[in-house]
């Protein structure tokens, strides 16, 4: 298998399996097309290039398809970009798997999937439980949580990366719970758990996922709630239940900054800050896998940040 892309030089020779995320067909001077990939594997991104693309190649190596290929690491404008010499797609007798491709180094869905069944179980409060079990008794939510990324490129954008973040939201919960006793840990866990249940209709795949007309249109903020909702009515628990107000006050206040409700209780209070916390380090282990600079600017923070690199 080959070394990280990041590793390489100029002239380096490439060989290795990569899900194609983006591709954009082009027209060279003299007339013939090629066309440039994004690569990506194990959440590093390779721009390549496939000079004289034919009819059929443009049919086989679309987005989403999984390729092997060989090319020449080459230097253009200061940028590194691999020039294709070989590609062909994934076959039956290639010992690869498409997840293995687009997961995270050290993610293990069945671990974080056992976890989070464990953490469900700790909601002690009726109508809280009852509403969470209603929700993830269904097959469609429990498979498109297990798998999907959090979002598309803000965080935890990776097979996955939901579910990673919601674990390790509810797990920095129960170590902060103990010092703040007056919180309601029903609540505290139950946002933890459900805060981004809507996402499962938000977003549309967990190989190159995109915002459904819902996510688009509502968000899934929104989608929450009405998930909540439907699942609580057929469950006979009032819309006025105190929790369940409580919970989704949570949810709606969780991104205060671009909705329309602050965090008005301690719950809230407290779940926003998990939630900021789990996001923004998340990010800069992103970045620090990702770069060999000390120094990297994040979209998220709009600034330089310091990259602690590992031994």
């Amino acid at each position: 298998m080959m070394v990280s892309f990041l590793d390489t030089n100029e002239g380096d020779t490439i060989t290795d399996f990569f899900l194609i995320r983006d591709r954009e067909i082009k027209r060279a001077a003299n007339g013939s097309e090629y066309a440039n990939f994004t690569l990506e594997k194990n959440m590093e991104l390779v721009p390549a290039r496939l000079w004289d693309i034919t009819a059929a190649q443009k049919q086989q190596f679309e987005q989403k398809a999984v390729v092997k290929i060989e090319g020449i690491v080459t230097l253009y404008r200061k940028q590194k970009h691999v020039n294709v010499q070989r590609i062909r797609l994934l076959n039956d007798e290639d010992d690869v798997k498409i997840t293995e491709l687009i997961s995270r180094k050290g993610i293990s869905r069945e671990e974080l999937w056992h976890e989070l069944r464990m953490q469900m179980e700790d909601v002690e409060s009726p109508p809280l439980k009852e509403i969470i079990k209603r929700l993830f008794s269904q097959r469609l939510i429990r498979d498109k949580i297990t798998m999907l990324p959090a979002s598309k490129v803000y965080h935890h954008a990776y097979y996955a990366g939901l579910l990673e973040h919601i674990v390790h939201v509810t797990q920095s919960a129960y170590q902060l719970l103990p010092l703040y006793p007056d919180l309601n840990r029903n609540i505290v866990l139950a946002t933890c758990i459900l805060h981004e249940i809507g996402k499962v209709k938000a977003l549309s795949d967990p190989v190159a996922p995109e915002y459904t007309s819902n996510g688009e249109f509502l968000g899934h903020t929104v989608l929450s709630i009405e998930m909540i909702n439907e699942v609580a009515r057929e469950a006979g628990i009032s819309s006025d239940d105190e929790e369940v107000v409580a919970l989704k006050h949570c949810i709606l206040s969780q991104a205060y900054e671009t909705q329309s409700v602050a965090p008005k209780t301690a719950e809230a209070v407290f779940f926003y800050h998990l939630k900021q916390l789990n996001i923004q380090l998340n990010n800069l282990n992103v970045l620090a896998e990702q770069s060999q600079e000390s120094w990297m600017y994040s979209p998220m923070f709009k600034r330089k940040m310091y990259i602690q690199k590992k031994d």
